[in-house]
């Protein structure tokens, strides 16, 4: 039946990630490196293409030029066959403000859906780390009747303030009855006591349904012009939202241990946290399901390399991702994640930490449990996430966990 409906994708890329910082200070949360050599909107755009959907416009507004850019150098479709991946920045069309929240900014992209024109436009984030077939979500939208839908995901209840929750009809487990963002209880499941279905911030709307809420969100002044706290609840409150469970979403080439993967990489140790799930010898998440790739740019590096360092000593990595470009001379690494053109050196130590590109760990160097965001510079001798203290005189961010992160071009000085 959905291969009949014609799908706009639009991707809400403008987000500020202020709990992200400083991962976010020279950057768009969507533009924040992941995994490697990923970015967090290669997984929405991912879903979104291996979905057959093929016209997807993505909204920025923050520090949006190193997103634009990896937009622009990866995500090229053939537009021979009207597919198209178009990075469209606030242009305030409507008046002299910039995005207000994510319903004024498709509001105010009003005519991107008038001229694609769609019938059903799919709305998503860029900012979470899951595998999900939307195909299958906008089939069901179609089949239930409703105006609107959100994927739900179950969560366990002590985090129920963190969320947008979803209330369901007992008797129509699909209905949505109240759609509430971060209230502070729920009822549970009636088939799980422990758990309550979260919103995932995915919507499918039908278009003419979708632009009549927006315009009266625009006109009220009593609104956050927000897709989860105004649109939801006014379908739900409306009788005309159901929720797809996304426990029931089967993605090609998932396993029982995956399938049901999602992350919201919102903080700075819900980031970490998710990057080493990937290290475990058994992945919750697995990069290396074929039958569903994850896209990103292809960087131009040498294959990664181990070699010895200058006293004999082995160059070692294991339970790590080593990224194209790596050099491990003689140093030591360990359940950690490095990103394209690393360098460790001899008698170093990296264990249980994530460095992005270009970041260099000198001879005898110690970083344990920290971020290095790109192109810092540990000098020989130095130890990094040892000493909170130490840490925090140096300007470093310490979450209250221990993780250590340490910003774009940071130096290092004692």
């Amino acid at each position: 039946m959905s291969r009949h409906k014609k799908v706009l994708a639009i991707v809400l890329a403008g987000g500020e990630g202020k709990r992200l910082m400083p991962l976010t200070e020279d950057r768009a949360k969507p533009a924040v490196p992941f995994a490697g050599g990923y970015r967090l909107i290669d997984f929405a755009l991912s879903n979104l293409v291996n979905s057959g959907y093929l016209q997807i416009v993505v909204l920025t507004q923050y520090k949006s030029h190193s997103l634009d850019r990896h937009l622009s150098e990866t995500w090229r479709l053939s537009t021979q066959l009207g597919n198209y991946v178009t990075s469209v920045p606030a242009q305030q069309r409507r008046g002299k403000e910039w995005f207000l929240g994510s319903a004024n900014a498709i509001f105010q992209s009003m005519n991107l859906i008038d001229d694609a024109d769609p019938d059903i436009v799919v709305v998503v984030g860029a900012d979470h780390v899951y595998r999900m077939d939307f195909a299958d979500m906008v089939e069901k939208h179609i089949e239930s009747g409703a105006k609107a839908s959100v994927a739900g995901v179950r969560q366990p209840m002590e985090m129920v303030k963190s969320f947008g929750v979803i209330e369901t009809d007992p008797q129509e487990p699909t209905k949505i009855t109240r759609f509430v963002e971060k209230p502070d209880s729920t009822a549970p499941l009636p088939d799980d006591p422990n758990a309550f279905l979260a919103s995932m911030g995915n919507y499918v709307f039908d278009r003419d349904a979708l632009v009549e809420a927006l315009r009266a969100d625009n006109e009220r002044g009593d609104t956050n012009h927000d897709m989860g706290g105004d649109i939801m609840p006014h379908f739900a409150d409306r009788g005309e939202a159901m929720v797809y469970d996304f426990t029931h979403n089967d993605v090609p080439g998932s396993t029982d241990r995956d399938r049901q993967y999602w992350r919201d990489v919102g903080t700075l140790d819900s980031y970490y946290d998710s990057h080493m799930d990937l290290i475990r010898p058994l992945p919750v998440f697995n990069l290396y399901n074929y039958d569903w790739p994850i896209y990103t740019h292809q960087i131009m590096a040498p294959p990664a390399r181990t070699v010895r360092g200058p006293n004999g000593q082995a160059g070692v990595a294991f339970d790590s991702i080593v990224s194209p470009g790596v050099l491990i001379t003689g140093g030591h690494v360990g359940s950690s994640v490095l990103s394209p053109k690393v360098k460790v050196e001899h008698d170093a130590r990296v264990t249980e930490s994530v460095l992005m590109q270009n970041v260099q760990i000198g001879a005898g160097a110690t970083v344990h449990r920290t971020i290095l965001d790109k192109n810092v510079i540990v000098p020989p001798g130095f130890t990094v996430g040892l000493d909170r203290e130490r840490d925090l005189a140096r300007g470093l961010t310490v979450t209250d966990s221990g993780l250590t992160i340490a910003p774009k071009n940071y130096r290092f000085q004692d």
